[in-house]
């Protein structure tokens, strides 16, 4: 049991090093929503027409506003991610846009971002994808440069679920909780000078 206890202990001395955890959560999802947010942005015509068509789109109200509501988020929640500031304002409207794309967009798919036979969410229609996908390969080696187009990477299907922005709420969801972290973020340094914390 001592045995266990040191080692629990040795565990424990890596809270020393805690602000590393909400770093790379801010690092990893800034760039993930500022491609987002300026993708939206450089077509802002037709993400607003997409946003607001009820048969081919997403059928939301107010188009318009919801379109530059989700850009702004996601730009300007890039920024603070990136510099650590506001964080857990900043996750708050992030969470709601990762919602509303888990429900408006992602939803009628199922789990998985990309169609996989081994997933244990498959969707009923993973063997006709797979099909799809082994027809497209077969036509790409036949008239095509196949070991060109594959050499960096494999060819998949997007499945589209809601698989990558549910782990995206997940990871706001304990920055939310957790905070920009220690040392590498303004708010940190903002609280210690303002507010007297450590």
């Amino acid at each position: 049991m001592n045995i266990l206890c040191r080692l629990q202990g040795l565990l424990n001395s890596s809270s020393a090093m805690d602000f590393l955890a909400p770093l790379a959560l801010r690092l990893y999802l800034a760039p993930v929503f500022w491609v987002a947010g300026t993708n939206k942005w450089s077509d802002m015509e037709n993400i607003i027409a997409w946003f607001g068509n009820p048969d081919w789109g997403l059928g939301l109200p107010f188009p318009a506003l919801m379109a530059y509501l989700a850009t702004f988020t996601e730009m300007l929640g890039a920024i603070a991610l990136s510099i650590g500031l506001g964080v857990r304002w900043v996750s708050i409207p992030l969470m709601i846009t990762m919602l509303v794309a888990i429900f408006t967009v992602h939803w009628q798919h199922g789990w998985q971002a990309v169609a996989d036979k081994m997933s244990p969410w498959a969707n009923e229609n993973i063997d006709e994808v797979i099909d799809r996908l082994d027809r497209a390969k077969s036509i790409l080696q036949e008239h095509g440069n196949y070991d060109w187009l594959t050499e960096t990477g494999n060819f998949v299907i997007s499945n589209n679920g809601i698989e990558w922005g549910a782990t995206y709420f997940v990871m706001l969801l304990a920055l939310f909780f957790l905070g920009a972290g220690r040392y590498f973020s303004l708010d940190y340094w903002i609280a210690k000078q303002f507010c007297g914390t450590k």
